[in-house]
């Protein structure tokens, strides 16, 4: 019998996350793929991946159009309800077998929590990992709704059993995303001194055959009353550098907005800057700018899982990541501007790193669906064991 296995998307890096294992999954003959996609991921604000996934050729089943406005932890809380809604009724439809959440995301409770009142086998990619802001909470939270674990490295598969979900429900497979890193490094983005033509986005016209910084950085939820100041922070160093930068805008989460308007206020009072933004990005040109760029700054996660596969000089600043596992390719710093530039120097200095390949030896996606069409039948019943 073919098992109907329910990835939910609610955002870029939802999708960066797992498109290896949708791609498996779409593969195997046991398998049969149903996509739902939703918050953010349907929204052209942040960058519309919906026709990300659709370009790559993947068949979208369901959209749920879930968030509201405002980016606060109350607007956090109500989207997360709505969706919850939506997520009840689609599941009713496409009754599938197993429904998929991936990492530490807030939209992935609803999904999580909605199969978990229907009785639907939970899978959890990339649990058991330890971070900072509200991802803590969330990902410890689904692992204990999750039926069947698919952790990143062996420190992580450790953590899950000991918050006592059953040893024999844990497969340690590494990253996703390491995955798509690997087959990009072997053919990246050709046309990357074209990016700014293809894909838009506003500002400073990149040479990319010249020294380039490349900045991602978001809102800490638990922090994000701050946000706006720690985003100055950051371009005060990157002022002080003067050096080309690719810049991404912050995710969804609450205090995104002050992100967003700590860089529009940069922009208007210094007109001669040499940063050009984008919305999004497929993860092919991610990559090829990570394989190029002279450091990574900011603090999302691609620095320290992607940078340490790929050996990219990376600046992680403030409390998103911390208690991540990484490799040496990331120099830790706080939100302080001249602890930004003297790190970033000290990276552009060193250059590449040699990977250790922490997260994962780039077959994840395929060892989550050979494992899925293999399994049997799924206790519903969670119980702690010892």
């Amino acid at each position: 019998m073919v098992k109907k296995v329910c990835v939910f998307i609610g955002s870029r890096a939802n999708y960066s996350s797992i498109r290896a294992a949708m791609s498996a999954i779409d593969k195997n003959p046991s398998l049969e793929l149903q996509i739902v996609v939703g918050s953010s991921a349907v929204l052209d604000k942040y960058g519309a991946v919906i026709n990300l996934i659709e370009k790559d050729g993947f068949n979208i089943v369901r959209k749920s159009y879930m968030s509201i406005q405002g980016e606060t932890p109350a607007t956090m809380a109500k989207s997360t309800g709505l969706c919850m809604m939506d997520m009840s009724t689609i599941f009713d439809e496409l009754k599938p077998d197993y429904v998929v959440v991936v990492g530490d995301r807030y939209e992935i409770m609803a999904p999580a929590l909605a199969a978990a009142y229907m009785n639907i086998p939970l899978v959890h990619t990339m649990g058991g990992e330890v971070t900072g802001t509200i991802d803590e909470s969330i990902r410890h939270a689904v692992t204990k709704l999750a039926h069947i674990h698919f952790p990143a490295n062996k420190e992580s598969a450790d953590r899950i059993i000991r918050l006592g979900e059953r040893q024999d429900m844990v497969f340690t497979v590494g990253c996703p995303r390491i995955d798509m890193v690997k087959q990009i490094m072997e053919s990246p983005f050709e046309n990357i001194n074209q990016l700014c033509e293809l894909f838009g986005g506003v500002g400073y016209e990149i040479d990319f055959d010249k020294p380039f910084l490349l900045v991602s950085q978001h809102p800490v939820t638990t922090e994000f009353v701050s946000a706006r100041k720690q985003m100055a922070e950051t371009l005060q160093a990157i002022e002080v550098l003067d050096m080309q930068t690719v810049m991404l805008w912050p995710n969804s989460d609450a205090g995104s907005d002050f992100i967003s308007k700590a860089i529009r206020s940069y922009r208007e009072k210094n007109p001669q800057n040499k940063i050009h933004l984008f919305k999004n990005l497929p993860m092919e040109v991610y990559i090829t700018l990570m394989m190029k760029t002279a450091c990574l700054i900011g603090n999302s996660s691609s620095g320290i899982r992607e940078g340490e596969f790929i050996g990219t000089p990376c600046v992680n600043i403030g409390s998103r990541q911390a208690g991540r596992e990484r490799g040496e390719n990331v120099i830790d710093v706080d939100n302080d501007s001249k602890q930004i530039e003297d790190a970033v120097r000290k990276q552009i200095s060193h250059g590449q790193y040699i990977s250790k390949h922490i997260y994962g030896d780039g077959r994840a996606g395929e060892k989550i669906a050979e494992i899925l069409a293999g399994l049997g039948k799924i206790d519903i019943q969670k119980r702690i064991t010892y």
